[in-house]
């Protein structure tokens, strides 16, 4: 996926406070119902500055994605640094995901697995910046 430039990033998600949850959204390039949801999911990311979005495919950053096992595309992870808020599939809608992020649970403690991809979208939020 491409990414965009740093100083776009910077002026948007990335610039946010660590303590803001990731709403990242595991994908796969070749997956052609990732390749539809990714306009709906920069428009819910716009929708809610008050949260940091990412795009993770799962094959360029097999090294904190594999752990996760997808199978099913889009599979979301909502967490940050309280925890973790949801982890699984989720139905391809823009108003699916806006709905969800409106009613968020009580986060959950995080697995290493979790908090491991959480740093590496700290340290490199233009790579993933959506």
């Amino acid at each position: 996926m491409s990414a965009l430039p740093a100083d776009s990033a910077d002026s948007g998600t990335a610039a946010q406070a660590p303590a803001t949850p990731w709403v990242v959204c595991l994908c796969a390039e070749w997956c052609g119902t990732c390749r539809e949801y990714r306009p709906l999911f920069e428009q819910v990311a716009r929708a809610h500055p008050q949260l940091r979005f990412a795009w993770v495919d799962i094959e360029d950053h097999a090294d904190i994605a594999d752990a996760f096992d997808v199978e099913t595309f889009p599979t979301l992870l909502i967490a940050g640094a309280d925890g973790t808020r949801f982890l699984g599939p989720l139905l391809p809608h823009a108003e699916t995901l806006a709905r969800m992020l409106g009613a968020l649970q009580a986060p959950q403690p995080s697995s290493l697995d979790v908090d491991l991809l959480l740093a590496v979208l700290e340290k490199r939020p233009a790579e993933f910046a959506v």
